[in-house]
């Protein structure tokens, strides 16, 4: 297809993500191409042939100036018809287009009762997977622990997970090895470090020495951005303050006797601290780094080898349900739905003020953020490796880390962007196409291709 929109066969394209060279300058290739992409995009049918296509090419030639470079040589009608000769482009093509009947209609789904699983939670009562002709049961339970537990004894089919947790648990990190995988990422920034009404003078980290914070669990993202925030300030995390892992549920408890100064976690109790006087929002985790993933959804190898169509159900119903969270309008309805007894147990006013923004702070200003929470669903491999620098920073692991061989066996971003593709969303073919996005923490830019450097430039850390 000489008219892909990844222009997989064009030497001047990159797989990559970067401009193509065909404009004359950024702005120009960058609304080329989002025209482009909204007229194919318009039909799913063409965006799952694209990206298959340019996922086959990207394959032969992992490294993308060998692919530029035979493209060059050879041109572009050469090189397809050389890449049709040993790929069966159209049958692969056509498979992606079946959808096989469902190996397990019912399941047991399990979820912390947080907003971060907010597209799991809503698909349920919203009808998302129903329309894939699914019929789960939504499991609450108590801690991260048991989540983990449940799904190594196999009574989770899929689940929620702190987005760290699968790369733990393929790694045998806390638990016994079993490989995990990474569908898709639940919610990114919505989280926050709340502090009691005690501390509403003292918003200075530097002056937190002997503090007690509150964390969900140790693989945790509100465990490496509160350990990051504190250590940019000065401070140790393991010797200036204490860190103690708490469910969720039970912060609040804590924090108002007296049992903690603060926690860093999840909606909606940092917004629940506030709404029952007891505590400020300190920061939101946006302003640590902005688009941070939070909390996943997946299953074990052997659940996805077992039940493929089935897997492939769930993609659409989390993926569906991630685009309608994301639409600002959708938001009431959502907090209402999911704010009841059998999901968050929360007043639906808690709920929705984490989730939209517009939120009392506890310092007496009501603020504005609507970027305060997200639901973008792509499972970026610069998200995992990121996270296995902080776990190798902190000493979880020991031992070399090949990072990226790792990020790329647990976060199935490829199979993402096909689900996302076959669904018609142009955010299949978000860039950069190498799944290595680049982000910066607290002024820090991230170069995912150079982890280890990465690593080596803090100078509080356990190795």
């Amino acid at each position: 297809m000489s008219d892909n929109l990844y222009s997989p066969y064009s030497a001047r394209s990159r797989l990559g993500g970067c401009a193509c060279g065909g404009h004359a300058n950024a702005q120009e290739h960058d609304a080329a191409a989002a025209r482009e992409r909204v007229r194919r995009a318009s039909d799913p049918e063409t965006v799952s042939r694209d990206f298959i296509e340019a996922a086959a090419v990207r394959a032969l030639f992992p490294h993308d100036a060998t692919r530029r470079s035979f493209m060059r040589a050879v041109g572009a009608s050469t090189a397809m018809a050389a890449v049709a000769s040993v790929l069966p482009l159209r049958q692969m093509q056509a498979m992606a287009a079946e959808k096989g009947p469902i190996e397990k209609k019912t399941l047991t789904i399990g979820f912390i009762p947080i907003n971060c699983a907010t597209p799991l939670i809503m698909a349920d009562p919203m009808g998302f997977y129903a329309q894939q002709g699914l019929a789960p049961t939504l499991r609450k339970t108590a801690g991260w622990a048991l989540v983990r537990d449940q799904t190594l004894n196999g009574e989770l089919d899929a689940s929620h997970f702190l987005a760290p947790m699968p790369l733990a648990i393929s790694m045998g990190l806390g638990s016994a090895p079993q490989p995990m995988r990474v569908a898709t990422i639940q919610n990114v920034n919505g989280q926050a470090i709340t502090l009691a009404l005690k501390h509403k003078d003292n918003r200075d980290p530097r002056n937190w020495k002997g503090f007690k914070f509150a964390i969900p669990f140790e693989f945790s993202m509100h465990n490496f951005l509160l350990r990051y925030y504190l250590a940019e300030y000065g401070l140790d995390p393991d010797k200036d303050v204490q860190l103690r892992v708490t469910p969720p549920a039970e912060m609040i408890a804590n924090l108002r006797a007296g049992n903690i100064d603060g926690f860093f976690g999840p909606e909606p109790f940092n917004q629940r601290a506030v709404y029952d006087g007891i505590a400020f929002i300190h920061i939101l985790s946006k302003d640590i780094w902005d688009g941070h993933p939070c909390c996943s959804f997946g299953a074990s190898t052997a659940f996805i080898e077992q039940n493929p169509n089935t897997f492939a159900a769930l993609y659409r119903a989390i993926i569906n349900a991630s685009t309608a969270a994301r639409d600002p309008a959708n938001l009431p309805e959502i907090a209402k739905a999911i704010s009841t007894p059998n999901y968050l147990n929360q007043p639906e006013i808690v709920v929705r003020q984490a989730l939209t923004g517009r939120y009392a702070d506890g310092l007496g200003a009501v603020q504005n953020q609507p970027d305060r929470a997200g639901f973008d669903p792509m499972p970026w491999y610069s998200m995992a490796t990121w996270m296995l620098t902080q776990m190798k920073r902190w000493g979880y692991v020991a031992g070399d880390v090949d990072f990226n061989a790792i990020a790329k066996e647990v976060f199935l971003m490829t199979d993402a962007r096909r689900h996302m593709a076959e669904l018609g969303l142009k955010e299949a073919a978000a860039e950069p196409l190498s799944g290595d996005k680049s982000f910066t923490v607290m002024g820090r830019r991230y170069d995912a291709e150079k982890p280890k450097d990465y690593l080596g430039g803090f100078a509080i850390k356990r190795s």
